[in-house]
């Protein structure tokens, strides 16, 4: 904007010396345009100046009755008020791609072989379900080998039974939502005890996401995870409730079956053994002599060390007998002759749940409940989420604490940013123009076109079923702007003409019917502009939208609104400094 205000009073002035000066020469002459381009524009000129006759007598009809009209036309924002919330609000709107990312979480304590089995079974399925439109599929099960790939995905893995499967469609503009809702409905049923979720596809999902596998994140902290845990699974069926909320999930689990070897000291003193010398033994027979004593073999010949493990088949290890019967000794070669121990001799084995993945917030333990939105916008399912936490208050853990986190607090924190940043742009607009025109009353008759554009804006997002977000504020932003400046060219040549000759009427009526060009070049250069954008599958197509819908009511405020406006609030005095 500052470039082309530069321009426009350097570059563009010279330019129109230079190459206007023959149709200038040529009007003087009375010389008629010649070759197809000159009759075009002689057709359109005669054809324009017919509109713009036809304008001027509606606009004059519209400012002799400009009191009528103007309660009529403020209506029509007023009712458009009511259709805000019907529109929805999401942070950014979803696109149409060719990849869906999902998730789905085996019974607990499943083999990460067998998990894999479930996977190839899910691949065959979700073809099934989507016949012509699957690629490739690919799974990922288990626990990363690195901490940090684990850190730095937004996947909800936490052990063997979870598996990633990132499902690839023949179609870049793949109706992905609809896929999921039908994957939502007909994968539990063919896999029972499995639950599926979907993780965010596209980059600017998984950025809005922060990380997370979803954009809602109910957050209970505290101490006591048991009681914690407890409160968790008895909001889930409140959550569930919930119209629009899919894939409710808690991440962390209690759950994961465990063997619980606790030793008895007394038992092992008495046998000249120590608990270490249980767990040396326990873990070279389970998980091999690496885990406890590494050893490397060096080839001399190559120069590479190879790590050397033993370690008991798993054929040798099928129950709870062949546990209990695993060798004790103190690893020292047995000088002294003393018999081996076994494992069941000197401790107890138990079987209990136990947490797969322990998660801290502020160093506080939290459990997090994961949930996305379906088929409605994720403001209203925000807003029921915090409605039935609110209900479910009486019953939080004592010590613990609930929060709300993900990408629906970070949109209402951008949505209230925009907004305020939406008013405070049109009362410093005001103030520039008061600045300007060194009046209260006329920047004030500039800015009655704003209504309009925000209600074009409304408009365009209802028709098109396109719901608010921060593109679509944005866009209302650009069109603001752009019926500001619009309206400034007729209020300033309405003044102009009022401080000629004093008739607020003929000044309001000339001022409508002399810059009815510019004022719908300035309109339909942004309208045109913003058309390939509106139309594209990019998440800043509401914004396209946006700015075509409150230009095109905002234009229309501009040229007959706004004078009708002018003519009521001045009548028949001259303007503030100015003589009648």
């Amino acid at each position: 904007m500052i470039a082309s205000f530069i321009l426009s009073r350097t570059l563009v002035p010279t330019m129109a010396a230079y190459l206007l000066r023959a149709q200038v020469e040529a009007h003087k002459h009375g010389g008629a345009p010649s070759g197809f381009f000159g009759r075009f524009q002689k057709g359109f000129e005669h054809r324009f100046n017919l509109f713009r006759d036809g304008y001027r007598d509606l606009l004059t009809k519209a400012v002799e009755r400009r009191g009528l009209f103007i309660l009529c036309f403020m209506g029509f924002p007023l009712i458009s008020i009511i259709l805000v919330p019907a529109l929805g609000r999401d942070f950014f709107p979803g696109i149409k791609s060719d990849e869906i990312d999902m998730h789905f979480r085996a019974p607990m304590g499943l083999r990460i072989e067998e998990a894999s089995k479930i996977a190839a079974l899910v691949d065959v399925a979700i073809r099934q379900i989507l016949p012509g439109h699957v690629t490739n599929v690919i799974d990922n099960c288990g626990l990363p080998t690195s901490g940090i790939n684990q850190a730095y995905s937004a996947s909800g893995t936490i052990g063997p039974q979870d598996c990633d499967l990132t499902i690839s469609l023949n179609d870049p503009a793949s109706p992905v939502d609809d896929y999921r809702t039908t994957l939502r409905k007909q994968l539990p049923k063919m896999f029972p005890g499995t639950t599926f979720t979907f993780l965010p596809g596209d980059i600017t999902a998984k950025i809005l996401n922060f990380g997370l596998p979803a954009p809602i994140d109910v957050q209970i902290s505290g101490r006591n995870l048991a009681a914690n845990m407890t409160y968790a699974q008895g909001l889930i069926p409140e959550l569930n409730k919930i119209p629009g909320i899919a894939d409710v999930t808690i991440q962390q689990t209690l759950a994961q079956p465990t063997l619980m070897i606790s030793a008895h000291r007394a038992f092992a003193l008495g046998a000249g053994l120590t608990e270490a010398d249980i767990a040396n033994n326990t873990l070279s027979t389970l998980s091999g002599s690496g885990q406890t004593a590494p050893t490397y073999w060096l080839n001399r010949e190559t120069g590479v060390s190879y790590l050397v493990n033993l370690q008991t088949p798993q054929t040798q290890l099928t129950s709870m007998n062949d546990l209990e019967a695993i060798p004790i000794d103190k690893g020292d070669g047995d000088p002294s002759g003393t018999d081996a121990q076994l494992l069941g001799g000197l401790s107890d084995i138990a079987q209990l749940g136990r947490p797969l993945v322990v998660s801290h917030r502020d160093i506080i333990p939290v459990i997090d409940i994961y949930a996305n939105n379906q088929g409605r916008d994720l403001g209203a399912v925000s807003k029921a989420v915090d409605d039935a936490l609110a209900r479910m208050k009486g019953s939080i853990p004592h010590s613990a604490t609930v929060h709300v986190r993900g990408q629906g607090v970070t949109m209402r924190d951008a949505y209230m940013q925009l907004l305020s940043g939406l008013l405070l742009s049109v009362v410093l607009v005001y103030l520039v123009i008061v600045v300007n025109f060194q009046s209260w009353l006329d920047p004030f008759i500039i800015i009655t076109a704003l209504p309009g554009a925000l209600t074009g804006v409304i408009w365009a997002l209802f028709l098109t079923d396109t719901t608010l977000s921060v593109p679509a504020l944005t866009g209302a932003i650009m069109s603001v702007g752009t019926a500001t400046a619009n309206s400034i060219l007729v209020v300033s040549f309405a003044r102009d003409e009022l401080a000629s000759h004093g008739d607020a009427v003929m000044a309001a009526v000339m001022a409508g019917f002399t810059r009815l060009r510019p004022v719908l070049m300035t309109a339909l250069a942004m309208i045109i502009g913003m058309l390939p954008m509106s139309l594209s599958n990019s998440q800043n197509a509401p914004l396209g939208r946006a700015v075509i819908g409150g230009l095109l009511v905002a234009t229309f405020a501009t040229l007959m609104f706004v004078p009708c406006v002018f003519a009521l609030l001045h009548k028949s005095r001259p303007i503030e400094g100015e003589a009648a």
